[in-house]
């Protein structure tokens, strides 16, 4: 699989991430299953896909120490991203950037994934009650002490400010140019997938021009650029696409001319070869926003796994592309 590089550590990671929370968190609590996970980060390892994202949170750390069980067997394989700032209580999240807090955070995640270092350790939220830059500063004292190797920023506030018409991504930039005067960010996440492009207007372009890494999550829409999902079939309760304004019946069926169009390119692509699925399309189109962009799709099955590390060898054309640029935009129940 080909290699990408992320931030100014020259972080080493293959094409394609597996984004590992569905495994434990927030999606169909039912459908999660251990063992079938395990099986899921063994085949993303196989199949070149090095790069695993986790957080403390998810669970709250059941993903972690699930991660920790492979990675006890195969750290050299692996690329190990995981989170800290947030706090997860009986009906709420909350924020926490305090460093000693930080501190204690860090070794706790290492811990549970079973591991001596961390290879990118992530601001999963600012703290609203501590400037970000002492937060930060805590986090760098990590690298300093060789328990963190590179440090990266999870993009905030992005359903507010689409509700109140700001730019998308102002809050993060700002974030971003804070902290990047304490230690260099290497890597950003934020969705970015064919139906939430927002990313490209201003955030990637901010990490292209500094040689920050761009880490796309919810590449697959939440799993609807799959072409997978029946509208009006519903989600369990503890499924976050049953509170998502873009799940509702109504909305699924209204989108689904943007999942028309990647089959549409994927049987094109699947003439030549082997077949193609909606959901490749989608992640070689991530791929196509540039060399510092890792998408990074969530699973918890073997088979979405092999079947989401294929994208890596699937090249979209400029027909292709403009395609997709002509799909009409997603619609949700704050447009």
């Amino acid at each position: 699989m080909e290699r990408r590089t992320i931030g100014a550590a020259t972080l080493d990671v293959g094409t394609i991430g597996l984004g590992c929370m569905p495994m434990s968190w927030a999606y169909t609590g039912s459908r999660q299953r251990g063992e079938e996970s395990l099986r899921a980060v063994h085949a993303a390892l196989d199949q070149g896909v090095t790069l695993l994202d986790t957080a403390d949170m998810y669970g709250p750390f059941t993903n972690e120490l699930l991660l920790g069980r492979v990675l006890k067997e195969r750290r050299s394989e692996a690329f190990v991203s995981t989170k800290v700032g947030l706090l997860v209580g009986e009906q709420h999240i909350v924020a926490n950037g305090r460093p000693g807090y930080v501190r204690r955070a860090c070794d706790a995640s290492l811990r549970r994934l079973q591991t001596d270092v961390i290879d990118l350790y992530q601001l999963h939220r600012a703290d609203p009650e501590i400037p970000v830059e002492e937060t930060w500063g805590a986090m760098a004292d990590l690298v300093s002490a060789g328990k963190v190797r590179s440090l990266g920023l999870c993009a905030v506030g992005a359903r507010s400010a689409r509700r109140s018409g700001a730019r998308l991504h102002d809050g993060t930039i700002r974030q971003l140019e804070r902290v990047q005067q304490v230690f260099p960010v290497s890597a950003v996440e934020a969705e970015l997938s064919v139906w939430s492009p927002e990313a490209l207007d201003a955030l990637l372009p901010w990490c292209a021009a500094r040689g920050v890494g761009f880490l796309a999550a919810m590449p697959l829409g939440n799993g609807f650029l799959t072409g997978t999902l029946t509208p009006g079939e519903g989600f369990e309760p503890d499924d976050l696409r049953a509170r998502h304004p873009r799940f509702t019946a109504e909305m699924m069926a209204a989108n689904q001319p943007i999942v028309v169009g990647l089959r549409r390119i994927a049987r094109r692509h699947g003439l030549l070869g082997n077949a193609v699925t909606p959901a490749q399309v989608a992640l070689a189109w991530v791929l196509a926003q540039g060399r510092h962009v890792v998408p990074v799709p969530g699973a918890k099955r073997e088979r979405w796994v092999t079947e989401n590390a294929g994208a890596a060898g699937l090249r979209l054309t400029a027909e292709d592309l403009a395609e997709v640029a002509a799909l009409p935009a997603a619609r949700g129940s704050w447009d």
